[in-house]
């Protein structure tokens, strides 16, 4: 999508969006490669044993129609709510095409989801069907009877009391469907916002949000695709992240992704999927980097050939950025979004658009400003809250039955992100912090990344986060939650050369005056620290 320029301010200015009337994820992610090339592979599966099922267009066309047919015998049509809740498997690749061909709303949830957050999005959403394993199954049923709209679940590991089996269905079914004709403004998506602040919301997306995200696949993967690209991301595909970071993107691009079920996320395993899968390409959420950090470095262990990494959904801080260069022997790219409009932001070290501390520049077809309260863009240096302007592809149509909350989203034409950032007089934008997040000190207003970054560079600390605690002097001090590296005692002394290592490196109002010691932080399902949580326990 993006035009052959190397050069970021005429690629910026060339670009121009071309999207079509009539488009359908479903039939480009899929039909449209299985039409000319159904041998062409699109998912390697890793089991947890290393076998490997590469899966290819023409069988994902064909599982997808049959479940389409099922679905639709089923009652499941037009903007029927369809739930995914599966780990990485063809399935959920299988599951959202199907969808897709059906005119339906694709529901993707998180496995790590309990009871009580699935049964508020099932409900919220209205879902119509499920398709789901057996220890999803096991947490639907606890709540079935507050799902009044759900019809039919399939189950991937046979049939259960209240289930179909997914392959017994499947196999019953034709493998031969019409897609639904759709609109490009139909809505096809909904994903749960990560309820970092609050009750998640349904952003409700359009079929062309994955168009929406091409230019900022392209930049930050060095103009993505190249021959022989292979992609895989630890994030789960039922985030943004996953799914239109990496999942969908690569189907579109006929690229092959590999999926790969991890339990708990283990540095080892990573690197070892990394160089036996053949990864070219990564998009590797900070939380996930700095754990891959916290373990023996990769080079000489194991024979990783990544072309490119991509890293977003949390600042990703000057320290992983550098450790990742070392490891892997290229430049993380660090990217921006949101669930409600992702990727617009992007580096690109290849062509020169990287600064240390920054997260880069406008992707080429977004237009994103630092703006005030009245939505006034600020000058540069001037802190303010980053926004995005509409129209724009990648832009949610709405909060699933809050007009009222799709209204405060947006100042005139600018969507609001929640985000506290600064452009500088080169154009980079640098994150500071959510609103709720940066914290008041003595009448310095500070982002926790900053701090963060440097706390993890003390050789004790694995992970950190850091919150503004209430204080009748200061109005708040920066408190630190630190998690130790194995081996590590918790101690007072230990605490004194913390606070002493981040005056040393940052500054005096920057240090954490008190700096508590836990097991773990806590984070959502797609790696981000809650820091409400946090907040409170302070």
């Amino acid at each position: 999508m993006l035009p052959p320029i190397r050069d970021y301010d005429a690629l910026y200015r060339a670009f121009r969006w071309d999207i079509p009337a009539r488009y359908n994820i479903g039939v480009d992610v899929c039909d449209r490669w299985a039409d000319r090339e159904p041998d062409r592979l699109a998912l390697i599966h890793v089991k947890p044993d290393g076998r490997q099922d590469n899966v290819t267009y023409g069988v994902l066309r064909d599982t997808s129609n049959r479940l389409a047919n099922v679905l639709r015998a089923h009652g499941v049509g037009r903007g029927d709510r369809v739930a995914v809740l599966l780990p990485q498997m063809p399935e959920v690749a299988a599951a959202h095409i199907a969808i897709y061909k059906l005119a339906g709303i694709a529901l993707p949830l998180a496995i790590l989801f309990g009871t009580e957050a699935l049964s508020y999005r099932l409900q919220n959403a209205g879902a119509k069907a499920v398709i789901t394993n057996a220890a999803g199954f096991a947490k639907i049923a606890q709540v079935r009877d507050a799902l009044p709209d759900l019809s039919v679940v399939l189950t991937v590991d046979g049939a259960q009391d209240g289930s179909l089996d997914f392959a017994t269905a499947l196999s019953k079914a034709s493998a031969s469907f019409t897609p639904e004709d759709t609109a490009a403004d139909d809505p096809a998506l909904m994903i749960y916002t990560s309820g970092t602040t609050g009750q998640p919301k349904g952003a409700l997306h359009a079929h062309r949000v994955l168009l929406g995200h091409l230019p900022g696949i392209e930049l930050p993967h060095d103009f993505f695709p190249q021959a022989g690209d292979r992609f895989w991301t630890p994030a789960d595909w039922a985030w943004a992240g996953g799914l239109l970071d990496c999942l969908l993107p690569s189907l579109h691009y006929g690229v092959p992704v590999v999926a790969r079920k991890f339990d708990k996320f283990d540095p080892d395993e990573a690197f070892a999927l990394m160089a036996n899968a053949g990864v070219r390409n990564a998009f590797i959420p900070p939380t996930a980097l700095r754990m891959l950090r916290s373990a023996p470095s990769p080079r000489g262990r194991y024979d990783i050939r990544l072309r490119t990494v991509g890293s977003g959904g949390e600042a990703l801080g000057i320290e992983a950025h550098e450790w990742g260069k070392s490891a892997f022997g290229v430049d993380i790219n660090e990217f921006y979004g949101q669930t409600e409009c992702n990727l617009v932001v992007s580096a690109c070290a290849q062509i020169g658009l990287y600064r240390a501390g920054a997260m880069g520049k406008a992707v080429p077809g977004h237009n994103v400003a630092v703006i005030d309260a009245e939505g006034q863009p600020v000058k540069p240096g001037v802190t303010g809250q980053i926004a995005v302007q509409r129209p724009d592809p990648v832009m949610f149509l709405s909060y699933w039955g809050k007009p009222e909350a799709t209204r405060d989203k947006f100042i005139g034409d600018w969507m609001t992100t929640g985000d506290q950032g600064m452009i500088d007089d080169d154009g980079y934008i640098h994150f500071i912090g959510r609103d709720d997040d940066v914290i008041t000190s003595a009448g310095y207003r500070i982002g926790p990344g900053e701090i963060e970054d440097c706390l993890i560079r003390h050789p004790a600390v694995a992970l950190a986060a850091v919150v503004g605690k209430p204080d009748p002097l200061r109005t708040e001090i920066v408190k630190a939650f630190v998690v130790l590296k194995g081996g590590e005692t918790a101690s007072d002394e230990l605490a004194k050369s913390i606070q002493e290592f981040v005056r040393k490196h940052l500054s005096a109002h920057e240090y954490p005056r008190e700096v508590a010691f836990i097991d773990q932080l806590p984070m959502t399902t797609t790696g981000k620290v809650i820091r409400r949580l946090l907040r409170e326990k302070a």
